[in-house]
């Protein structure tokens, strides 16, 4: 199932999205530092500057009580930004498959996982 069709994720457009980091520091917990793109469903949402095309905010991708992590491929480019911040590109890909099993990929590489929670929080 793809991301959109989970009510967790539907405020969000993670393709355009920009990854910012990934912190593997915890054994137990994958998190996906993120610049989100907020659609209107979203409670912080507030139309985009004419700059931009979504409104965006910071937050956290987190995966919790993560069993396995495999990264099939991991290649983390950092591209500069015209206001000089770095990202690592975009999820392209989010799935979601029975068992708590997440596929994700990007210009950054490809991760399939398993894990109890997942969840987005806003900064």
């Amino acid at each position: 199932m793809k991301y959109k069709n989970d009510s967790r994720f539907d405020a969000y457009y993670l393709e355009d999205s920009y990854l910012r980091a990934v912190d593997e520091s915890e054994a137990s917990r994958l998190a996906f530092s993120l610049l989100l793109a907020l659609t209107p469903q979203h409670p912080l949402y507030s139309a985009p500057p004419p700059t931009d095309q979504h409104c965006y905010r910071n937050g956290t991708l987190t995966f919790e009580g993560v069993g396995n992590v495999n990264w099939e491929e991991r290649q983390f480019k950092p591209l500069r930004d015209p206001d000089g911040s770095i990202d690592y590109g975009n999820i392209d890909a989010f799935e979601i498959e029975p068992e708590g099993r997440y596929r994700l990929e990007g210009e950054w590489g490809r991760v399939t996982l398993t894990a109890q929670r997942a969840n987005i929080v806003v900064s």
